[in-house]
């Protein structure tokens, strides 16, 4: 295992393990197949993992306990780094910081946590919880040892990124970050602006939830089948990560054996300044092969947000093109019923044309907002049925 150092000469595992994808008895998150779990999670261990990032919501929120009984009978506390997060959503008084953060030290059975992370801030969520003392709180919870070091995860535009960053004298970010992503919420620049900032910076998503590490079919296989490496899909995007120095902790959601053994044996032989000139033409090949599956050319640029019906339409067409560029459909629908309330999906679109109007590409975005909706919409049973 390969160690970056932290603030006051810790040593983390450059491999987090992220406890938001545990095997679990059939289909229903809530309940972890713990027999499983465990031996993840003592595989991971005794390869020298010493990152463990849970969160309050993680497995309809059984991942927190879960952890803090693995790790009260395996007497493993006191041998790894504990990471949780604050569900800031959910706190509407000053008083609800404190009562989420005894509730979470009585769920991991400890008397502190190491990283504590302030969960999925965005510009507004943030100046919510502002206003409600979350500084003065995280300087108490440092205070009195209940929290060793304050973070948060981040989730919003790029530019929103570092107003928050500089907003309070964090110890460490999370962002998203992988090589299809450099550019999405807070990137490479904020992954730089941490770093140059004192922050260590904790990476999520590394295969976009799996996305990056198949090529199992069709032309995605015939592609790897033409590249001259023993890298997997997997174990390649690992690496860009770890190739930079920025980077402290990447965060894997493994469930199974196979997963852990092969992100253990990445993580040995990975480090700063390991990417070769070869493995970035293979970079730049699936780059090049995902991107040209693309349905609609948007941008992001977000020049078509003055919409009347308030529709998200950059993340609409994210969610449409994703669905195409991984050949992964299913997640993409998920995303699109979950994370758009019905009141502003795309088959709200009143024909205005004012998005056209600003659209610097010059999209039919009214005509692809229509077959965006109807793809992302439909079901497994209607897809079965057609």
């Amino acid at each position: 295992m390969q160690y970056r150092y932290f603030k006051d000469n810790l040593r983390l595992s450059q491999l987090g393990f992220g406890a938001m994808r545990l095997p679990t008895l059939g289909d229903d998150a809530g309940y972890i197949d713990e027999a499983k779990a465990a031996a993840c999670l003592t595989q991971a261990i005794e390869g020298g993992v010493n990152y463990i990032d849970t969160a309050w919501p993680y497995h309809k929120q059984a991942s927190e306990p879960f952890i803090g009984k693995f790790l009260e009978e395996n007497r493993l506390r006191d041998k790894i780094y504990l990471a949780t997060k604050l569900p800031c959503w959910e706190c509407r008084t000053p008083e609800d910081f404190a009562k989420y953060l005894d509730t979470q030290l009585d769920r991991l059975h400890t008397d502190h946590i190491d990283f504590y992370l302030l969960h999925a801030l965005d510009a507004y969520r943030f100046s919510e919880i502002q206003k409600l003392g979350i500084c003065e709180f995280l300087d108490q919870a440092k205070a009195s040892g209940k929290i060793h070091y304050a973070g948060f995860s981040y989730h919003d535009l790029p530019e929103n990124f570092l107003p928050i960053l500089e907003a309070y004298p964090f110890d460490f970010v999370q962002i998203q970050l992988n090589y299809m992503d450099e550019d999405f919420q807070a990137g490479l620049a904020g992954l730089r602006a941490a770093h140059q900032r004192g922050c260590a910076v904790m990476i999520m998503e590394p295969l976009r939830g799996g996305q990056l590490a198949s090529a199992k079919s069709g032309d995605l296989k015939a592609l790897w089948e033409g590249f001259d490496t023993n890298l997997t899909p997997a174990s390649l995007a690992l690496k860009y990560l770890w190739d930079k120095a920025e980077v402290t902790c990447v965060l894997s959601g493994m469930g199974a054996p196979q997963e852990v053994a092969e992100n253990l044996q990445s993580a040995h032989q990975f480090t700063v300044g390991g990417l070769t000139d070869a493995d970035r033409r293979i970079l730049q090949a699936l780059r090049a092969f995902y991107r040209d599956r693309i349905q609609v050319d948007c941008t992001g640029c977000r020049y078509c947000t003055q919409c009347p019906k308030i529709i998200p339409i950059p993340s609409i067409f994210k969610y449409y093109n994703e669905a195409f560029m991984y050949g992964d459909t299913p997640t993409s629908r998920q995303r699109y019923q979950n994370n758009i309330m019905d009141d502003f999906k795309a088959s709200q679109c009143i024909q205005c044309g004012l998005c056209e109007d600003h659209c610097p590409q010059q999209l039919p975005i009214r005509e692809t907002l229509k077959k965006a909706h109807a793809f992302l919409s439909k079901t497994s049973q209607e897809v079965t049925e057609a």
